[in-house]
């Protein structure tokens, strides 16, 4: 390893049980997996499915964000935008303001849902659930890269270049081991959860 930022993601990889490994290397193919079924069952295209999942994602529990995202996408689908108003997320009202201007562009427009989703947080995590080359930089991540549990409330700003310094030494790891950058950050995700019980 190059640089202490990477011995300390890769401290946490070898810490990684099985189960960690198999579902972190899962952790996103379900992800696309639940936005194919939306897509599916409400006849939008899969990249809308997973922008509004990604831009319903903060401070919201995945299975809450998945419930969330069906219920925005079922009334604008069925009803439309009007009703949408009715609908209660458990994240931002900004983010459903996000959600439902995607569902407006309906189509394979990354660059316009990258656009939307603004955050570069959020466009990390639609990339990955998209199966594109990228890595999410949330607090977790930055508190494995940083080698200390940091709690979420302590988490500094992460400037553009530290961001792009934390997303290097991510995708080094992962180079040297074998997976891709959103594989090896799901893995020690689950690996740091376990082992600082987060839940």
């Amino acid at each position: 390893m190059d640089t202490q930022n990477q011995k300390h993601i890769q401290a946490v990889l070898d810490l990684a049980t099985a189960g960690d490994v198999a579902q972190g290397l899962s952790w996103y193919s379900t992800a696309l997996n639940a936005a194919n079924e939306l897509a599916a069952r409400y006849n939008i295209y899969i990249a809308t499915a997973c922008a509004v999942i990604a831009s319903l994602s903060p401070r919201n529990k995945w299975e809450r964000n998945l419930i969330d995202a069906e219920n925005i996408i079922n009334v604008y689908t069925s009803v439309g935008m009007d009703a949408c108003k009715d609908v209660k997320v458990c994240t931002f009202g900004k983010n459903k303001a996000k959600a439902l201007e995607i569902l407006t562009h309906d189509g394979d427009h990354t660059n316009v849902f990258e656009d939307i989703l603004s955050g570069p947080k959020l466009r990390e995590f639609y990339r990955c659930i998209m199966g594109f080359t990228d890595v999410c930089i949330d607090g977790h991540a930055y508190s494995i890269w940083f080698g200390d549990r940091i709690t979420l409330a302590n988490v500094p700003s992460i400037s553009k270049k530290l961001r792009k310094q934390i997303k290097d030494d991510y995708l080094a790891v992962a180079d040297a081991n074998g997976f891709s950058g959103y594989e090896l950050q799901a893995i020690t995700w689950c690996a740091h959860r376990r082992l600082h019980g987060v839940a």
